[in-house]
């Protein structure tokens, strides 16, 4: 057995372990926020208290403020223990959580579309506003003198004041010619500047086009290979192929839903012949498990110590998980199978872990069974006793999976 996760199981197993990070991270960040908050009020309040406080009354607020100071730890004590309360409740509901949910998956829904992001560069296909035109200069206009004052000269200080008006007409006026004939130039270099501006924003946005498209025709292409690779799933699915039944079931049993942490992994292999599928569940080591019965405030020492679970209450603890997990396996397997592809399943239950006696890594098989569909389907798993439905099926399993002690898989019957 070797067959792990294809394409499509794994595309399911990787979003629910995203989601997962997700959820546990904004808890995470919320709670942070609100202890730092609180830590942050309680000071305030401390150092106001203190800052108005007499001698008399700073040693009645030292004694509040260290029964304030045990009451918190005893909230943090009681923090603690929901939490691993609210864990151990998840773990030792695994198949009553399945329960409820239809494990068939629609494959129809793994069907992507493409989306493309909008184009980047937008502004780039709007043409640059032309220029103002250079108006042309107004003529000069010739300012005659005014009349002279005074009672002596006056004729020719006319005639001076003329002539200084005619050459200042003269000068004015050829400077308006030399503008006039300089203003087409002026002119054109104007336009073959916005011209050749025009040309560079064509030319980027030629590019920016072009990359765009090359990127949009990759992503059609991603989503086209996809839904392609899905088709064919879906029609060898149909036929009972050997691959497709395998990665079907990769998909159902990604699709489900543990506690965080608690990562499972699957190795499934379908024989068309008997229409068995041989799948082996890796469950969390043993070591991965808490072990804590709770947490306690020890006042002398300031200090918050976990208290041990007993070794009765640990060993059943991971044996019920072991239980859980063989019969939750089974059941989503046949219950998402609603073509009845799958007749019967061989399953064990097992962990990959370190062998304290070589330190090399070492499957460790928990628990053996094999069951029909017909059998299993009889089965009421909302009101069994899992240890009890495991021996009526003829189970094989561990005495103490918890100390890594392997069960005898070889009276268990195999195709």
């Amino acid at each position: 057995m070797a067959r792990r996760r294809g394409f499509f199981a794994e595309m399911q197993h990787q979003a629910k372990l995203t989601e997962q990070r997700q959820r546990a991270a904004a808890r995470e960040q919320e709670a942070a926020v609100r202890r730092a908050e609180q830590a942050r009020k309680a000071e305030e309040r401390a150092k106001l208290a203190a800052q108005r406080a007499s001698e008399s009354e700073r040693k009645r607020l030292e004694k509040e403020a260290a029964t304030a100071h045990t009451a918190s730890r005893q909230a943090e004590v009681e923090q603690l223990n929901s939490e691993l309360a609210a864990l151990y409740d998840r773990v030792d509901s695994l198949l009553e959580a399945t329960l409820d949910v239809d494990d068939y998956v629609d494959l129809d829904k793994l069907r992507r579309t493409v989306k493309h992001p909008p184009f980047e560069r937008e502004k780039l296909k709007r043409p640059l506003s032309a220029p103002q035109p250079i108006p042309e200069p107004a003529p000069p206009v010739f300012q005659p003198p005014a009349p002279p004052t005074g009672l002596f000269g006056r004729k020719q200080k006319m005639a001076e004041a003329q002539a200084q008006a005619e050459a200042d007409f003269a000068q004015a006026r050829a400077q308006w010619e030399e503008e006039m004939r300089l203003l087409p130039g002026r002119r054109e270099k104007l336009a073959a500047r916005h011209e050749a501006a025009e040309e560079t924003r064509k030319r980027a946005l030629a590019a920016e086009l072009s990359r765009y498209e090359a990127e949009c025709a990759e992503r059609e292409k991603e989503v086209a290979e996809h839904n392609a690779d899905l088709d064919q799933l879906i029609a060898n699915l149909g036929y009972g192929s050997v691959e497709a039944v395998q990665e079907y079931v990769g998909i159902v049993l990604a699709n489900s839903v543990y506690p965080e942490g608690f990562t499972v992994e699957h190795e499934a292999q379908f024989d068309p012949e008997t229409a068995e599928l041989s799948l082996r569940v890796l469950i969390p080591e043993p070591s991965t498990i808490p072990t804590i019965k709770a947490y306690r405030y020890v006042k002398a020492s300031d200090e918050i110590t976990p208290v041990a679970l007993s070794q009765k209450d640990a060993k059943d603890r991971y044996l019920g998980i072991v239980q859980q997990m063989a019969l939750r396996s089974l059941h989503e397997v046949f219950e998402a199978d609603r073509r009845g592809l799958i007749q019967s399943i061989s399953l064990e239950v097992g962990a990959q872990t370190i062998d304290p006696a070589t330190g090399k890594g070492i499957y460790v098989p928990f628990l053996a069974v094999s069951t029909s569909r017909e059998v299993f389907s009889d089965i009421d798993l909302s009101a069994v006793v899992p240890a009890a439905t495991l021996e009526y099926l003829g189970a094989s399993v561990s005495k103490n999976p918890l100390g890594l002690v392997a069960a005898n898989t070889e009276g268990v019957r195999r195709s």
